[in-house]
């Protein structure tokens, strides 16, 4: 499809007993192929299916990231004023003297602000260095790129892992309010205006991201001059819902949750935030992409037919594939930080606060916009994507919109999709002459 074309209640947990969005909700208090007979399946070992890969004592390094304290704080939909809190944030390229070249990447749900340089847990590229930096889609060379740390955060903007700023040396944890994606959008503003922009040339973001990316439109329309949602919704289904509480109960389980205030006993929920994070990465797959990178695989096939493997053992190469994305993701990252986020992606409902009409988010914006999905996202497909194109179109915005063809579903937009890639430059190059941008 070429741009411009449209196709036409169980207990909460103990993390989330704030009240929270008082207008619309309260929350209570290798394919193997032998002639021979199959392999023996072993008894099970005393020793622990999951634990060996997870390491309980992990702690999250403490890092000075690069960050800007508001000392006024920021008034949460909630109700709840945090009376300072901090944006953990990175910039690439040059901000031009009209400062009218700035570009906003929102992150996704456990990504950062490391967009286009090295992690400095993992070590690991930047999560999207493919698409942000010299020469490439968002040229570093022409666009002064922001990424900021969401509020709820683990990565140094303020969320549950940070220390309250009461002077008790407490961190919040379990006491964090809830926050919303409305929450995090108004702290990226207080960035912005801090770096003295008045307006983004761009937001984009895929993902959690990309409702970060609505909400900006929708709050501050005079302060985009182009959007990009990517791979996203403006309201998660009831199925997106029931991933996500899947995730948090893992982690309610986990012996070493300890009500979320685990840092007191030196340990962390592991095992359940390994759940959580392996139950969720599923989704960002899709099955050819699961079959062609696995499929029925054995990790550790014994040489002979009669050797037994164990039953619960790494049997399957996806299996070792599931629990390595676990057990490296405690390693980054914040349970109580998960939670909270993940709460806040459930409840945002875009039009709810609307009249519960979409179209009314975007009436009479100049901001113009292209939205992207794949074929093979079962988290947020194509459909969800078309909609928002709709309510735009009901709402006489400037929309495009594109569908592309690919087997690596969600993650798609994190990926080598040189489609994508030529569709986001090549928006950028247009929206750039209808602004007049100069470098």
């Amino acid at each position: 499809m070429a741009p411009g074309s449209v196709n036409a209640v169980a207990p909460l947990g103990p993390s989330f007993n704030n009240i929270a969005r008082r207008d619309r909700f309260v929350l209570a208090s290798r394919s193997v192929t032998c002639d021979a007979k199959p392999p023996t399946i072993a008894i099970p070992s005393s020793s622990s299916y999951l634990n060996a890969a997870m390491d309980e004592l992990a702690t999250i390094p403490v890092i000075e990231h690069s960050h800007v304290r508001f000392d006024d704080g920021i008034m949460l939909e909630c109700g709840v004023k945090l009376d300072s809190h901090t944006v953990a944030y990175r910039t690439y390229g040059t901000l031009n003297a009209a400062r009218t070249n700035a570009v906003l990447v929102c992150h996704a749900l456990t990504l950062d602000q490391y967009v286009a340089e090295t992690q400095p847990i993992t070590g690991k590229p930047g999560w999207w260095d493919i698409v942000v930096g010299p020469g490439r889609p968002i040229d570093t060379d022409r666009f002064f790129v922001i990424c900021a740390n969401i509020l709820g955060g683990c990565m140094g903007s303020t969320g549950p892992l940070e220390l309250k700023p009461d002077g008790s040396g407490e961190r919040w944890g379990t006491d964090f309010p809830a926050v919303t994606i409305l929450d995090m959008v108004r702290a990226q503003k207080q960035l912005i205006d801090h770096l003295g922009i008045e307006r983004l040339f761009a937001v984009l973001g895929g993902s959690l991201g990309g409702m970060q990316v609505l909400q900006w439109v929708a709050s501050y329309p005079d302060a985009v001059f182009a959007a990009l949602p990517i791979a996203t919704s403006a309201y998660h289904s009831a199925q997106n819902i029931a991933f996500n509480e899947v995730g948090r109960q893992a982690i309610f389980a986990d012996p070493n949750w300890a009500d979320g205030q685990y840092w007191r006993t030196g340990r962390i929920p592991a095992q359940g935030l390994a759940v959580a994070r392996m139950c969720a990465h599923i989704t960002y797959l899709s099955e050819e992409a699961l079959t062609r990178k696995f499929g029925r695989r054995l990790q550790n096939a014994p040489k002979n037919p009669s050797e037994a493997i164990a039953l619960f053992g790494e049997m399957f190469e996806v299996e070792s594939y599931l629990r390595h994305q676990g057990s490296s993701f405690v390693q980054r990252f914040d349970a109580n930080s998960y939670l909270t986020i993940t709460r806040a992606a459930d409840y945002f409902d875009l039009a709810a606060d609307y009249q519960g009409d979409l179209a009314n988010a975007f009436r009479g914006t100049r901001t113009r916009f292209l939205l992207s999905s794949f074929t093979s996202d079962w988290l947020y497909p194509t459909a969800e994507s078309r909609a928002i194109a709709r309510a735009l179109n009901r709402a006489g915005a400037n929309v495009s919109f594109v569908e592309f063809p690919t087997d690596k579903g969600h993650d798609a937009f994190l990926l080598d999709e040189p489609d994508f890639h030529r569709t986001l430059a090549g928006f950028l190059r247009g929206c750039a002459v209808h602004a007049g941008l100069t470098v």
